[in-house]
């Protein structure tokens, strides 16, 4: 079974002279030497299986919180555009937003103050016309009651809370361009603004494009939550051009009232 350890004589060798040791004080020596080798490969395997046993477990991943990502804005515009109406008057254009399951829509006053006749286009091409239900010039706001509504109304769902730099959507039709989308943030709470039609406060400041004919549209938070309805923008040129700095009446004051403070100009648009 292959060669015998150095040092040792076979078990079928005579002894020499000069080894001077009787051959079975040398064959008693080797049956140990293989004994002792049988030992240590049995603790070899036993060590062997204890420290497969004792080895460390394998890392498991860490189950992590779920997060919701928030809707992109596409998500937030097919959400939301449904509720949003065109308001035309003989004096131009503006937006407005469903909000009760009656067809209720809030806008800016200043888009219907002293109107005629108020016309409605729906998301899906509905048109009726619409009356005054309730009016707060001192807050620009106007609820309308629609003569007709679409085979599906879908009331959007309103929200607060925002706090500066958070993400708003506005949807409107500025400058005739019918449910147009911008983004932006928060740039600012509670903030006043100098129009052709008074001074408004506690409005929210935001730099999402808008533009003539976005009055009355939705301001969006990043859940497509309606936070605010859209009243004026900062002028600095007196050109109707929008110079990055928008306003909106928070969706509470805009249902119940309230103030504000703040520094800001622009006309309504």
């Amino acid at each position: 079974m292959g060669r015998e350890p150095e040092g040792l004589i076979a078990a079928n060798e005579e002894p020499t002279a000069a080894a001077g040791v009787p051959r079975r004080v040398l064959v008693t020596g080797s049956a140990v030497v293989a004994a002792l080798v049988v030992v240590i490969g049995v603790l070899a395997f036993r060590l062997g299986g204890v420290t497969a046993t004792a080895s460390a477990p394998s890392p498991s991943a860490s189950p992590r919180p779920s997060v919701s990502p928030s809707p992109t804005v596409p998500e937030l515009y097919k959400r939301v555009g449904p509720s949003v109406v065109v308001i035309q008057t003989e004096d131009g254009l503006g937006t407005g937003v469903i909000v009760g399951e009656d067809g209720t829509i809030l806008t800016a006053h200043h888009v219907i103050a002293g109107a005629k006749k108020i016309n409605l286009t729906f998301a899906d091409g509905t048109k009726a016309q619409a009356t005054v239900a309730s009016d707060n010039p001192e807050r620009d706001i106007a609820a309308l009651k629609p003569g007709g509504l679409p085979e599906i109304l879908q009331p959007a769902i309103l929200g607060g809370g925002l706090e500066v730099g958070a993400p708003v959507v506005a949807i409107g039709n500025p400058l005739g361009l019918t449910f147009s989308v911008s983004s932006g943030v928060v740039s600012g709470l509670d903030r006043r603004s100098e129009t052709d039609h008074g001074d408004l406060s506690g409005l929210i400041q935001f730099d999402a494009s808008v533009n003539p004919g976005s009055s009355g549209g939705p301001l969006l938070d990043d859940q497509g939550l309606v936070v605010g309805i859209v009243v004026s923008i900062a002028d600095p040129g007196r050109d109707d051009a929008f110079a990055g700095i928008a306003f909106a009446v928070p969706i509470g004051a805009a249902l119940s009232g309230g103030d504000g403070a703040g520094d800001a100009n622009g006309p309504q648009i």
